[in-house]
Formats: C-alpha cells, sequence, structure tokens
C-alpha cells in the first residue's frame, strides 16, 4: 500500500489515533476531539480519498471499542456524527498548504458549528423531539449549552494536533514529508 509507506501519512495516522484514545479520558459534555480528528485528517492524509476515510474509520474504532468497553459509542445520531466527520474532514482539504494560525481557528469554528448543525438535525430526524418545525427548532435550542463544550474542545484539540505537527516539522522535517522511499 503505496500510502503507509507516505511518512506524513503515516504520522497523521498516529496523532489522529491518540487523539481518538483520549475519548477515554474523563471529559466536560461535548469536549471531545472530533472535529479536530476530522479537519486534522482532512488537512494532512496525503491521499484525498484517504483523507476522509481514515479519520471516519479511526472515529469507528474509537466508537467501537467505547461501545465494548463501556457500552457508550453507538446510538441513533451516530450517522450524523460521521456525516459531519466527512464535511469538516471536506473543510480540511480546502486549509490544505494554507495552516497558518488564524484559518485554523476560523475552520475549528467552522467545524464546531458543521457539527452543531448537522448531529441536531440528525437528533430531530431520529424523531427524539417530534417531527415539527417547532420540535427542529427545539433540538437546537436544548443543544446550545453543548455548543460550548463542543467549541472549547475543537479549538483546544486543533491547536494539540496542529500545535504537535508543526513543531515535530520544525524538529523533524523528515516525518512531514511526502516523499515515498522505496
Amino acid at each position: 500500500m503505496q500510502m503507509l509507506r507516505d511518512n506524513r501519512t503515516i504520522l497523521t495516522i498516529i496523532i489522529l489515533t491518540l487523539a481518538a484514545l483520549s475519548r477515554l479520558l474523563p471529559h466536560p459534555d461535548n469536549f471531545a476531539p472530533i472535529g479536530a480528528i476530522a479537519l486534522f485528517g482532512g488537512c494532512y492524509v496525503t491521499d484525498r480519498k484517504m483523507s476522509f476515510v481514515i479519520p471516519l474509520f479511526i472515529m469507528f474504532l474509537s466508537d467501537l471499542f467505547m461501545q465494548l468497553t463501556l457500552g457508550i459509542g453507538f446510538h441513533p445520531v451516530m450517522l450524523w456524527v460521521y456525516a459531519s466527520i466527512a464535511m469538516i474532514s471536506a473543510l480540511g482539504l480546502f486549509l490544505r498548504g494554507k495552516e497558518q494560525s488564524m484559518n485554523i481557528f476560523i475552520a475549528s469554528l467552522t467545524g464546531s458549528v458543521i457539527f452543531f448543525i448537522v448531529t441536531n438535525f440528525g437528533q430531530w430526524a431520529t424523531g427524539y423531539y417530534g417531527y415539527s418545525s417547532g420540535s427542529l427548532f427545539h433540538s437546537y435550542v436544548e443543544a446550545i449549552p453543548f455548543f460550548g463544550g463542543t467549541l472549547t474542545g475543537d479549538l483546544f484539540y486543533n491547536l494539540v494536533l496542529f500545535g504537535s505537527f508543526a513543531i515535530i516539522k520544525k524538529y523533524y522535517p523528515s516525518l512531514t514529508s511526502i516523499r515515498i522511499k522505496d
């Protein structure tokens, strides 16, 4: 598999896996690495198709592990969570080559909003609040207190992931190269 001989992708997978494992640590509601995993993966996984597949697969594995060990991985809205991951990964594609602090900050905020809109629409679509326009509005209103956790979690984890990559790139540039060695 050519992609796995790409130093940048290997490093990205390692960073994403560590971020996914951090979901097992105690944390406030919605303070999780989900959006950061998607944005970072979209930005740094070299192969465009795999920049969607790898974050989704890592999230699936961590959900599976959490389901098997804690009984809390799978839920009715999870397809909507995965759809938001794919959308945020696409946002990461637009970030490629423009990884300045302000761009990452704006992309992080945008990813948080995407996650909020998509997953709460999904909550409504599952019938949790009913199927009226009022219940759709209600699903968003009820989610407002959780948005702070999403926002701060995304900002924190994007700082950690993109910051770690920048430090590694500065001190160990060969680990972030996209050259494939035979």
